[in-house]
């Protein structure tokens, strides 16, 4: 069953401290976790100078990559539904030293987009909020013309044997994967709501990365 909100802030309030280690033993299965952030960082095409959006930012993972990618004079906003996430993400922040950076722990369901942005990321996030239709459709529009959203998940993949899938979901229901989310193609919500779609399957079709541009 689908965790709820209140679940799933639960869920990572408690794996928080050790969030970015228990994300990398992953690794020992082949999968490349940090080489798919790169991609999809990539695939945002950003400036320096740009305003990224991050939803479901947690403890900051990505924001090394997007510091590269936006340089000192961009900014970078990271959303994120649990508040003990965020205090691991602002510690990154503060040993970095960096200043472009503002953190909102909100429901991203709720929160009203910023305007005229260059870029919105969300990576082994979105796919758990049930409202993520909802969310890519608001994001869609916050964007520049030209601009991009860009989503890395996780999914099921197509002709696996279903003891595989189980084992699959069986890994990863520490992070609240679960059967009941299979439904939720985030991919078909970037090409609904956004133009030049692309669409990379990763690791066997577990898990993929979905690029829209904003329409001019």
């Amino acid at each position: 069953m689908a965790l709820s909100k209140i679940q799933i802030s639960k869920l990572y309030h408690r794996r928080a401290a050790h969030y970015d280690i228990s994300a990398n033993l992953y690794y020992l299965m082949g999968f490349r976790e940090q080489a798919y952030r790169k991609r999809a960082v990539a695939a945002l095409n950003l400036n320096p100078g740009d305003t990224v959006l991050e939803l479901g930012c947690g403890t900051g993972l990505n924001f090394s990559l997007l510091q590269q990618q936006v340089g000192p004079e961009g900014k970078i906003i990271g959303v994120d539904l649990t508040a003990q996430m965020l205090v691991h993400a602002k510690d990154r922040v503060e040993r970095h030293g960096w200043a472009n950076v503002e953190l909102v722990q909100t429901d991203a369901a709720t929160y009203e987009f910023p305007r005229s942005i260059g870029g919105v990321l969300s990576t082994f996030a979105l796919t758990l909020v049930p409202e993520y239709d909802a969310i890519i459709r608001h994001a869609s529009l916050s964007l520049s013309p030209g601009r991009r959203f860009v989503v890395l998940d996780i999914k099921l993949p197509e002709k696996m044997p279903m003891w595989l899938i189980r084992f699959g979901v069986f890994v990863t229901r520490p992070f609240g994967v679960s059967l009941d989310i299979a439904d939720r193609h985030l991919w078909e919500s970037i090409e609904r709501y956004l133009a030049k779609v692309a669409f990379e399957e990763l690791y066997l079709g577990f898990s993929y990365i979905s690029v829209g541009e904003c329409r001019s």
